[in-house]
């Protein structure tokens, strides 16, 4: 089996022959000719026959191996043969390479129009310079398609304003709550556009909407069965500012109340803090249940060398844990050692904090003055 021909490594299923290759250290140039069936007039649809010239066309491909790829496409122009159409030539177009009135290949469109779906503009021209495909950023936005706006509304319609240009110009934003994804967009956010908006895709059922009293009159004149529901930034930010005016206004008296419960003598104890339970760690875990293995197959007599084969052990280990007690392998194994200092305490915490004690001074000296180790800790006394 011989090597692939140039074209179906460059152009793998595209009706082109390549005549030449130049490669040079910053890019790589392909001569090519189309090959493929005459193509019909764009139209009147009548097939081409009779070629009118040839020309070439320069079109900017995907990079190869880290190199900018130009291929210096040759096309012909045939006659339209056909005495109704006003037509009198027309050029051929190579599928899946070539397109009307584009200096860059099809492939090419596709991935600058990935970048600049996921990028923008700006970014999205840094990255194709590094890619070895430099274009600006008006291209890139130029490559960008409006999406179809469908005939009906959505059943839950977001509404919400963006700038533009943040003071000067600001318009609104459509979005299918359910489907997560931007339905249309209005350039600007007057009640006017967006009734007209609601009036021509009927369908919405709830409409989900800032504070806006530009939109709720909207709501109201186009569409006033429709349920309006404030969004869930809105009404985090709105609760918000309630509480902080709130406590902006009556800020002398919370801080006569913080005063006054500083002053104030320490709660007293009224559980008693339970001897603290550590959870065991997955070395203590494994320790045990080799150990309950090892002692079930030596009581049913089964040699060392056996029991280390069937455990995928070393004998040695398998000795230890014959002639050592569960106690003193589970002390070498650290069994219980907690992950943080008040790792045992969590539980006592929880309920404590959940029955109303919430200063962390108060809960410190509950623990420090109720459990040894615990004061050990404070102390730096602990050897853990």
């Amino acid at each position: 089996m011989g090597a692939p021909a140039v074209e179906d490594v460059l152009f793998p299923g595209i009706d082109v022959r390549v005549t030449a290759v130049h490669a040079t250290e910053e890019r790589v140039a392909v001569e090519a000719s189309s090959c493929g069936q005459p193509p019909a007039c764009p139209d009147c649809g009548w097939p081409g026959r009779r070629v009118h010239s040839r020309y070439v066309r320069r079109v900017a491909e995907r990079p190869l191996v880290g190199r900018a790829l130009v291929i210096r496409l040759s096309v012909r122009r045939f006659f339209c043969e056909r005495a109704s159409c006003r037509r009198r030539t027309f050029v051929e177009q190579v599928p899946d390479l070539s397109e009307r009135y584009r200096r860059h290949s099809v492939g090419l469109r596709q991935w600058m129009q990935a970048v600049v779906t996921f990028l923008g503009g700006r970014p999205g021209e840094r990255l194709c310079r590094v890619l070895q495909s430099p274009t600006g950023r008006t291209h890139l936005l130029g490559l960008l398609t409006a999406p179809v706006v469908p005939e009906r509304a959505p059943r839950v319609l977001g509404v919400d304003e963006f700038a533009f240009r943040k003071g000067w110009r600001y318009g609104t934003v459509l979005v299918d709550i359910e489907a997560a994804r931007v339905v249309d967009v209005l350039p600007d956010r007057d009640a006017a556009s967006f009734a007209t908006w609601l009036r021509e895709h009927p369908g919405a059922e709830i409409i989900c909407r800032d504070r806006a009293p530009a939109y709720s009159s909207a709501v109201r004149e186009a569409v006033p069965e429709a349920q309006e529901v404030a969004d869930r930034w809105h009404l985090l930010h709105n609760l918000s500012s309630a509480v902080e005016k709130t406590c902006h206004q009556h800020r002398s008296c919370l801080r006569k109340q913080a005063e006054a419960d500083r002053d104030a003598e320490p709660r007293r104890i009224i559980n008693p803090l339970p001897p603290p339970t550590l959870p065991p760690t997955k070395i203590a875990v494994r320790t045990v249940d080799r150990y309950s293995a090892i002692h079930r197959l030596l009581g049913q007599g089964r040699s060392v060398s056996e029991i280390a084969r069937r455990l995928h052990l070393d004998r040695k280990t398998v000795r230890r844990f014959r002639d050592t007690d569960l106690d003193e392998l589970l002390a070498s194994a650290r069994h219980g050692r907690p992950k943080g200092v008040l790792e045992p305490f969590t539980a006592y915490l929880t309920e404590r904090f959940t029955g109303g004690v919430t200063s962390p001074t108060d809960l410190f000296h509950e623990i420090r003055s109720c459990s040894p180790l615990a004061v050990a800790r404070a102390d730096g006394r602990c050897g853990c």
